[in-house]
C-alpha cells in the first residue's frame, strides 16, 4: 500500500524528493509489492507494456513462481531485470555456457585452493580457460570474466564487490537449497543479482552469469 501510494503520489510519504540530496527513489520488488510497483520494473524494460497484459501477468506468474522457490529480488533489481527482459522476449544473451568445473584442493598454504575451468560460446565461437582462486567462487569468477575477455574487454571494469550465502530452511541439512547474492560494480555503479540451488556453486554461477548479463546489456 505505501508503495502503491509513493509511486501515485510522492509526497505521501516523502517530506522532499530524493534527488534533492543527491539520492534516487528506489521501490524494492517482490510478489506482494503490489502490481503498480511490479510495473515500475517492466516499463524500465518495455515502456509501452500495459498493466492487464498478457505479457504481465506472465511476469507475475513467473516471479511468484521463482520467489517461491526460494529466489528473492527486493536486493537484485539487476536479476530481476534480466528475468523481465527473458520473459517479455528482449533478452538477448551475450555468451552461451558450455560447461565450468570447480576443483577444490585442501589443505592449502597460499590460499589459492581452487581451480575453476570454463568452456563459453559467443556467436558460435567457443572459449575455454581456467583460473586459481581464494575458494572456488572467487575461482570461477576469475575464469568466466577471463574467458569472456576475449570477446568484451570491457568485461575489466567489473568486479566482485559483496558475497553473501543464506540457507533457506534447514530441515534437508547439507542438502539445503542456499540462496546467493551477488554485488557487483564498475567503479562508479553497483548492482545485485541472485541465484538459488541446492548446489552452491550452481547458485553462485546463475548470480555471477546474471551480474555479466546485464553489465554488458548496460555498456553495449
Amino acid at each position: 500500500m505505501h508503495s502503491d501510494a509513493v509511486i501515485k503520489q510522492p509526497t505521501s510519504y516523502e517530506h522532499i524528493p530524493p534527488e534533492m540530496v543527491g539520492n534516487s527513489r528506489r521501490v524494492l520488488m517482490s510478489e506482494v509489492a503490489g502490481r503498480s510497483a511490479i510495473m515500475l520494473a517492466l516499463q524500465a524494460v518495455d515502456p509501452h507494456i500495459d498493466r492487464n497484459s498478457e505479457k504481465t501477468k506472465k511476469v507475475l506468474s513467473k516471479l511468484k513462481e521463482l520467489e517461491h522457490g526460494g529466489y528473492e529480488f527486493e536486493g537484485a533489481e539487476a536479476s530481476l531485470e534480466v528475468l523481465i527482459s527473458k520473459q517479455l522476449g528482449k533478452f538477448r544473451p551475450h555468451f552461451e555456457l558450455g560447461k565450468f568445473n570447480v576443483v577444490i584442493h585442501e589443505p592449502t598454504e597460499d590460499k589459492i585452493s581452487c581451480v575453476a575451468s570454463v568452456k563459453i560460446r559467443v556467436d558460435g565461437e567457443d572459449e575455454m580457460t581456467a583460473a586459481e582462486g581464494e575458494g572456488p567462487v572467487n575461482a570461477l569468477d576469475i575464469a568466466i570474466r577471463r574467458a569472456l575477455g576475449v570477446f568484451y574487454p570491457e568485461i575489466k571494469k567489473m568486479s566482485l564487490s559483496d558475497y553473501k550465502v543464506r540457507v533457506l530452511g534447514s530441515k534437508d541439512g547439507t542438502a539445503s537449497k542456499v540462496r546467493v547474492l551477488i554485488t557487483s560494480t564498475n567503479g562508479k555503479k553497483s548492482w545485485r543479482t541472485v541465484g538459488v540451488s541446492a548446489d552452491i556453486i550452481e547458485a553462485s554461477w546463475l548470480a555471477l552469469a546474471d551480474s555479466v548479463e546485464y553489465f554488458l546489456s548496460a555498456v553495449r
